[in-house]
């Protein structure tokens, strides 16, 4: 008798007499019976207790997901409705899909953080504007959606006058918890928020009133500061959270010691096809089972920002065409669903997790009001590796798995079943909801098939659903005529669609004083370097528009306002962004203040095409043109050639940009392309 027979049998008879019944249903697909096999009368199985009567673990906190570290919610704003919703509603809608618990955001800093820049609420020291960027609408919504929703921000960066000329942010500690502060304080005051979590300094919270905010640290490694709070008891005192970055599920002893919460506070980072969501459905599990980390947090939320980046689809989903409305409910979001569906912060982990034995792991957690939900992981070394860190190797082999329910578990009669497989597109599942398992007088005990690649949820919760929209729009490429003149009165976020700042910040600007053609304008408004620990380029640019774009005209037009040092460019193929803006190659028309021109094919200005007169000064508004037509550009001021056919060879595709020559204040208006692949 097969196994397949075994279990229909079983299930027909538990439905018929529902007696004796150590049963479960095998969910069909087509004709194909997902493999809730139970053969433990056939097969040798590994024995795991699942009990709550001496005690239970640590209590859970969450899982979770990163805006920023940096600008990887850029596109996301720019979406039409319904799409943008229901990209929101995927991440943050409790039982539908993610349904976080936890969102982290990035406190801009005005520099560079992975791919892109967000901007500071004080780019200077008298400076204060809450509207900024796109983090606190994105709070907002998650709050809309799950009240209960957990905010933490962490700064990457900071604005260049904290550093008093250094490039670094705690020359003066009481300014920079003084920055940090009033960004807490201006996210209640200006939009209803309150923060969480935050590392700064307890002292500043709390003589602001701030006591209900907590502190996590170091969001880096587990030492030192882990050493650091078990040698001083004050320190030790203040935090709350010892939180570490792509831990590879391993605490250290030290931070154990300090009994406090341990979290993985930055993790994943892995391209969201099925070995990302293998790479997740792993940690989120084995963070608990080998490192007693109770909260595992996802960078980044969303893929939303130009894929050439670095760390390209590295986020829970896939949101970048928002001129298309087109995106991507990636496997991680199903694969978060089968923790977060079916726990809450609150619950506490029992006591009995563990691995198992031919590979993989199990968790269990329960409300303390009767709830059980179980976690059990299958995922292969092979595919399940995280970006980072190295993998120690592993094996994963089919097994059966019996549970043993006991304590106050051994009542439960029924489990809903939720079910992932992931790899072959023909024997792939995600979150399938399958038939209740039912214990009745089977002493409570259970047991699972389990292959490779797998995730099973069995839980006593009947909440949890497979949310679904109707299919978004086909993915479309960026347009290839686009143009826009910023002329909005009062824009709904700081940016202007579409650009992509990598270093500097570009707003809408209004000037008050011309009621003319250029009123409403882009500036860039950074006249400092900010403190970074990525290599932000010493010119600023935002890119836009296709990566594969190889012959365009671009022309915008352009006011330098430094006189005498000023400079501002147009580009072309710019082939580099984010974290590696400092040496993107491309084709880059400057004009400068002192009455210059130069063609260069990178960005920071070594490789010289040609330079000359050009009839420009500071403070007044020229219209620059750049044609890239095969191996050859050519340049226009004013709509007359300034020159031609000069020969470009490399690269052969990229952004299209606008920046400045240093940190300076610029102005661009009417930017227009023309592009073909």
């Amino acid at each position: 008798m097969t196994c397949h027979t075994m279990a229909e049998r079983l299930i027909q008879a538990s439905w018929q007499r529902r007696a004796k019944a150590m049963t479960a249903a095998a969910g069909l697909a087509g004709q194909a019976a997902v493999p809730l096999l139970l053969c433990a009368l056939l097969a040798p199985s590994g024995a795991y207790v699942l009990d709550d009567s001496e005690g239970l673990g640590r209590e859970f906190d969450g899982i979770g997901a990163v805006s920023g570290g940096g600008a990887t919610s850029r596109l996301l704003v720019n979406y039409p409705e319904p799409y943008r919703s229901e990209i929101l509603d995927y991440l943050f809608k409790p039982n539908f899909g993610a349904s976080l618990h936890i969102l982290k955001v990035e406190i801009g800093g005005d520099g560079q953080t992975t791919d892109g820049t967000e901007p500071s609420h004080m780019h200077y020291a008298l400076d204060e504007n809450y509207f900024r960027g796109y983090e606190w609408w994105l709070m907002k919504e998650a709050k809309k959606r799950n009240p209960n929703i957990t905010l933490i921000g962490l700064p990457w960066s900071f604005p260049g006058w904290l550093g008093k000329g250094f490039n670094w942010p705690y020359v003066n500690l009481q300014l920079t918890a003084y920055y940090i502060v009033t960004w807490i304080v201006g996210s209640k005051h200006y939009h209803d928020l309150d923060i969480d979590y935050i590392g700064v300094l307890r002292r500043m919270l709390n003589h602001q009133g701030l006591q209900h905010v907590k502190i996590i640290a170091s969001d880096n490694l587990w030492e030192p500061i882990s050493a650091s709070m078990l040698l001083d008891p004050e320190l030790l005192k203040v935090i709350d959270v010892i939180g570490a970055h792509y831990p590879g599920t391993l605490t250290v002893k030290d931070a154990r010691l300090t009994k406090k919460k341990l979290w993985s506070s930055e993790d994943f980072s892995t391209v969201n096809g099925d070995m990302g969501a293998g790479c997740w459905g792993r940690i989120l599990n084995q963070n608990y089972v080998n490192g007693y980390m109770t909260s595992t947090i996802a960078w980044n939320l969303v893929a939303s920002y130009y894929q050439q980046l670095p760390y390209g689809r590295c986020g829970l989903m896939t949101a970048q065409e928002p001129w298309s409305g087109h995106y991507v409910v990636e496997a991680p979001i199903w694969v978060s669903a089968h923790t977060t569906q079916f726990t809450q912060p609150g619950w506490y982990y029992l006591k009995t997790v563990g691995h198992l034995e031919r590979g993989g792991s199990y968790v269990a957690l329960t409300d303390g009001l009767g709830n059980l939900t179980v976690i059990v992981e299958t995922m292969s070394y092979k595919h399940s590796k995280c970006i980072r860190p190295l993998l120690p190797y592993f094996n994963v082999s089919h097994q059966f798995a019996t549970f043993d329910l006991k304590g106050s578990f051994s009542q439960i009669q029924e489990l809903q079943v939720w079910y992932t497989k992931l790899g072959k597109p023909s024997e792939r599942f995600l979150f399938k909801q399958l038939d209740s398992l039912w214990l009745l007088d089977s002493g409570g005990s259970f047991t699972l098939e389990l292959q490779e690649d797998e995730l099973f949820t069995l839980t006593t919760l009947t909440s949890g659903r497979k949310g679904s929209f109707p299919p978004p729009p086909k993915s479309q490429r960026f347009p290839s005529v686009y143009e826009d003149n910023f002329n909005i009165d009062y824009p709904f976020f700081s940016e202007a669609p579409n650009f992509a700042d990598q270093t500097g910040v570009f707003e809408y600007y209004v000037n008050m004083e011309d009621p003319g053609d250029h009123r409403f304008t882009l500036r860039q408004v950074l006249n400092q370097r900010p403190i970074t620990w990525a290599a932000d380029a010493f010119n600023t640019i935002s890119v836009i528009g296709d990566y594969s774009w190889s012959n365009l005209t671009i022309k915008c037009d352009v006011y330098i306002e430094t006189p005498e040092k000023g400079g501002v460019f147009i580009a072309g193929r710019v082939n580099k962004g984010g974290i590696l803006i400092r040496s993107a190659r491309g084709i880059f028309f400057w004009i400068f203040a002192n009455g210059t021109y130069r063609v260069t094919g990178d960005l920071a200005g070594w490789i010289i095409y040609s330079l000359g007169h050009a009839d420009v000064t500071a403070k007044k508004w020229y219209t620059l043109t750049l044609t890239l037509n095969g191996r050859f550009s050519s340049g226009k001021l004013n709509g007359k050639t300034l020159w031609k056919n000069i020969s470009v060879n490399f690269p052969e595709n990229g952004w299209a940009a606008i920046g400045t020559h240093s940190f300076e204040f610029a102005q661009f208006d009417n930017f227009h392309v023309e592009a073909s692949h």
